[in-house]
């Protein structure tokens, strides 16, 4: 399935059905009066979150959606039937935004969690509302109100507990594919992976966590170089950062230099992210340079910064990062539900 993570739609909610003219007619009654009934309310627009989709590729195709109009009053006072509402249904974690303000709407981040984007215009009233004791046979209604109309982004963020980021080729997609049943494209050259990739990570203790695979970042992602923010959302879900870097002869450049710089971008980007829990990860280790190690690993003391060090290949240190990892997301799970508490 293609990963999408942005759509651009346009909503139009359903009118509002017209107002009935009529007049009661029953033999022996000449002058029954007015008995016209009311229209329908037009169909809302609704967007939702469903725990079954994790893309929003049917939004790229289809660009219009159109909630269904309420049908018009009838004789007899007879009300019309109100239009359905229209349900978009689109991945959990999916933020709703106005295209024209860019404000946010609504941020789908809960199963099930819904908005109204656009409402459906109001039923215009028969002309038995209009009788009066000097009006008694009123030969006009009110028509029916338009609905809403507006054009909508919807923005995917994924939700994960570990965010995996780091240079292309720092080993990411290796690592994921490892302890995961997620398998991304994995080759020996920069930018393999050109979408974010969810993996499942089950403990033997029955426990799970979700890690996320976001795409290498270069300088200047912030402005959009390379894959830029195009894939930098995607982290500001995540509750634990997994920086890792590359500490092998295959690579040039210095591994706290890298480090430096994407830490740089993240807090071009969204300085609240370093706030959260970051975990420094040597990777490829099974051809690791001493000198690299070392200094990645003295920066790291010195910083107060997590170290472990891994290698995808031999799998050495993953067992003892996973397992830190799982203590970690359990601890951000119990904040989060003791804030939501707190609210």
């Amino acid at each position: 399935m293609k990963f999408v993570d942005y759509a651009k739609i346009h909503v139009k909610a359903g009118d509002g059905g017209r107002g009935c003219v009529s007049f009661r007619r029953e033999k022996f009654i000449p002058k029954g009066g007015p008995d016209g009934g009311d229209g329908g309310r037009g169909g809302h627009v609704i967007i939702e979150a469903d725990p079954q989709l994790y893309t929003l590729l049917d939004h790229k195709y289809k660009k219009t959606y159109k909630a269904q109009r309420g049908q018009h009053g009838k004789g007899k006072k007879m009300h019309g039937k109100d239009g359905e509402d229209l349900i978009i249904r689109v991945p959990v974690g999916t933020v709703v935004k106005d295209a024209l303000t860019e404000e946010i709407i609504a941020d789908l981040d809960q199963p099930g969690s819904r908005v109204i984007v656009a409402r459906g215009g109001k039923g215009g009233l028969g002309n038995a509302h209009f009788a009066t004791s000097t009006r008694q046979a009123p030969r006009y209604a009110q028509p029916g109100q338009k609905g809403q109309e507006r054009d909508i982004i919807l923005e995917l963020k994924l939700i994960a507990d570990v965010g995996l980021i780091g240079l292309p080729n720092a080993g990411k997609s290796t690592f994921i594919s490892r302890v995961s049943a997620a398998k991304p494209k994995i080759a020996d050259y920069p930018f393999t992976t050109l979408q974010p990739h969810l993996g499942v990570v089950k403990m033997e203790d029955f426990k799970s966590f979700v890690i996320a695979d976001i795409p290498g970042l270069i300088k200047d992602a912030h402005k959009g170089a390379g894959l830029g923010f195009q894939f930098l959302r995607h982290i500001e879900r995540t509750k634990i950062l997994l920086h890792l870097v590359d500490v092998s002869d295959l690579t040039a450049g210095d591994p706290v230099e890298n480090l430096e710089q994407i830490i740089n971008e993240l807090r071009l980007y969204n300085e609240d992210l370093l706030e959260r829990p970051q975990i420094i990860v040597a990777t490829k280790m099974d051809v690791a340079n001493e000198e690299k190690l070392n200094r990645l690993k003295d920066y790291c003391e010195k910083n107060h910064i997590d170290f472990f060090k891994i290698s995808s290949v031999t799998g050495e240190g993953i067992q003892e990062l996973l397992l830190y990892l799982s203590g970690l997301v359990e601890k951000e799970r119990a904040k989060e539900q003791q804030m939501r508490k707190v609210i």
